[in-house]
């Protein structure tokens, strides 16, 4: 391995709370000028017995990424990389992505909950099909601490930790940050609370058994009412999170998959500008180990606009699912001017990979939190006038539903892996359409399309994601793989090819760059899912596919192992947007 240092550009500006720093018993101080670092080896152990030779302090123990996150000081650093058996990426932060607010004229207090009538959930419920039994993981800002459930009165607490029996549903509640477990024999511990709120309402937006606002008209608000829920809270009380706490959740769900009931999928809703490849980036590793180990990962793309090549870590990795955000636009009767969200991040990625996989309702999606959490407090005009319901925009939200529609597909046929739930996935969703009845999307926007959770549950589609690629050796870093998007070098526009490397010439396929709403582009009928070749198939990253286009050159963004990222690299910063 060849020793680098990794800097990621992120959605946020915090770094490891001291709080937590400070709750670490029998350490020496560190010097103020210590910082930290991902530090990653041929396994755990060795990483752990290279940074405690070199006098840094070890944070978190992580084998998903045989490594460990530490504090070392500047002279540390330049001892470590002197070992060419270590990688080194710095410890940054990261951000939940679905914070998109502004004043649109709008009666914002006045829900509209479109999302399951929309994808077809409401059918599936009157067969009893509703997540019961199946085990969802979210990694997020946690939830409000449950121990006392039966005193608490607050619906927004209810309708997450109770399922529509009344019955308990929270598994467990992990501090990331900190590192503590609230379970059964571990009843409460006031860090694992949300006070933040982004957890609670990403939560709500997939399990939520609340029936009893008007405008559900006896539905239940989330998409999958009876599944159980594991929360893991890996961001702080500002919204945001590290690369260390992140993957020190990560490891925790890898190490406690079976612990507290089969854990089968898990959402991540946030995000981090990518700069390097998918398989050096520490998260995006983490996650292909998840998926290895049988748990479908639901990842946003971010928000970070419309423009190409803007998915975020981990949607960048190939074989998760990764979700764009869609909206009504307020118009829950008239489909013809239904859209993917401006601020909904589009592909390929940076390998060439299609991305987002798919679609889901993400804009002004009404979902449970309290009025003290700080989303709530600081944005009150958001607040709805019944049941702590708020509302927010964002792809958080468009991961959180197809979370949820995941759990309903696990609850109607458990035996699915990751690869056939994603496949089933993308071939039942369709392309949003315009009132002429064609696209109006290109597939590096909306990928396969809209989500249908009826249509999901009962696809019998097979082999048709994440064909070519090799998860294994992509994990033990023998192989690596580049999708079938490219970019031409003289116009800058992106565009597919097929098996045989012809460019897919028909509307659709072809993408200048420019947010095209509304422009009437033709889909080829399917074309994707007949040949089933196109959604994450994989190209051997060495046989230089990719290189021969130019591809990665107009970007800027040609990484190799020894990368440096330039000290100017910019932290991204919260949107402040319109509701969509």
């Amino acid at each position: 391995m060849t020793a680098r240092n990794l800097a990621i550009a992120v959605l946020g500006t915090l770094a490891l709370s001291a709080q937590a720093l400070a709750a670490m018993p029998n350490h020496p101080a560190m010097p103020a000028q210590a910082a930290g670092y991902i530090v990653e080896a041929h396994g755990a152990a060795m990483a752990a017995r290279a940074v405690r030779r070199a006098g840094g302090r070890i944070t978190h123990e992580l084998p998903i990424v045989n490594g460990v996150s530490a504090l070392l000081t500047p002279a540390q650093v330049a001892e470590l990389r002197k070992d060419p058996q270590l990688d080194l990426f710095a410890d940054v932060p990261v951000q939940a992505q679905a914070i998109i607010w502004g004043d649109d004229g709008t009666n914002d207090t006045v829900p509209d909950i479109y999302q399951r009538a929309m994808i077809g959930v409401n059918g599936l419920a009157s067969q009893g099909i509703n997540g019961a039994g199946v085990v969802v993981a979210v990694l997020d800002s946690g939830i409000p601490n449950v121990a006392a459930i039966s005193t608490n009165s607050d619906e927004a607490t209810k309708s997450v930790a109770l399922d529509l029996n009344g019955a308990a549903r929270v598994r467990a509640q992990y501090d990331a940050i900190n590192s503590v477990v609230v379970d059964a024999t571990h009843p409460y511990v006031s860090t694992v609370t949300d006070t933040y709120g982004h957890g609670t309402h990403v939560s709500s937006l997939i399990l939520s058994s609340n029936t009893v606002d008007p405008v559900l008209n006896g539905n239940p608000q989330g998409i999958a009412p009876m599944a159980k829920l594991i929360s893991v809270k890996a961001f702080n009380n500002g919204g945001t999170g590290t690369y260390a706490s992140v993957l020190n959740g990560l490891n925790w769900i890898l190490a406690n998959k079976s612990t507290y009931g089969n854990i089968r999928v898990v959402n991540m809703s946030f995000g981090a500008t990518p700069q390097s490849f998918y398989w050096n980036d520490p998260i995006d590793q983490a996650v292909m180990k998840l998926w290895q180990a049988g748990i479908v990962v639901v990842a946003s793309a971010g928000n970070f606009g419309s423009k190409a090549q803007t998915i975020a870590v981990p949607g960048n990795t190939p074989y998760v699912i990764t979700v764009g955000a869609m909206t009504n636009n307020w118009t829950p009767t008239n489909s013809a001017d239904d859209g993917v969200a401006s601020f909904s991040s589009a592909g390929p990625t940076y390998e060439g990979f299609i991305k987002p996989d798919v679609v889901a309702p993400g804009g002004h999606l009404a979902g449970e939190m309290q009025a003290q959490q700080l989303l709530a407090a600081t944005h009150y005009t958001y607040e709805t006038n019944t049941y702590d319901m708020f509302i927010m925009s964002g792809t958080s939200q468009a991961a959180a539903v197809t979370t949820g529609v995941v759990a309903l597909m696990l609850q109607a046929n458990p035996s699915l892996t990751p690869d056939q739930v994603k496949c089933r996935l993308l071939a039942s969703s369709a392309s949003l359409v315009g009132a002429n009845g064609n696209a109006t999307y290109t597939v590096f926007q909306q990928g396969a399309g809209l989500v249908n959770a009826y249509n999901a549950v009962y696809s019998q589609a097979a082999n048709c994601a994440n064909q070519g690629l090799n998860i294994a050796a992509d994990i033990a870093g023998t192989k690596h793989f580049g999708g079938p998007a490219h970019q031409n070098a003289a116009t800058g526009a992106f565009y597919v090819v097929d098996a045989n490397g012809n460019q897919i010439t028909a509307d659709g396929y072809v993408w200048n760059q420019q947010y095209v709403k509304n422009q009437g582009y033709v889909w080829n009928n399917g074309y994707l899912w007949n040949n089933g070749y196109l959604w994450n198939n994989g190209y051997l990253w060495n046989n230089g596919y990719l290189w021969n286009n130019g591809y990665l050159w107009n970007n800027g963004y040609l990484w190799n192992q020894s990368t440096v990222a330039p000290a100017s690299s910019p932290t991204a910063t919260e949107s402040w947007n319109s509701q969509e």
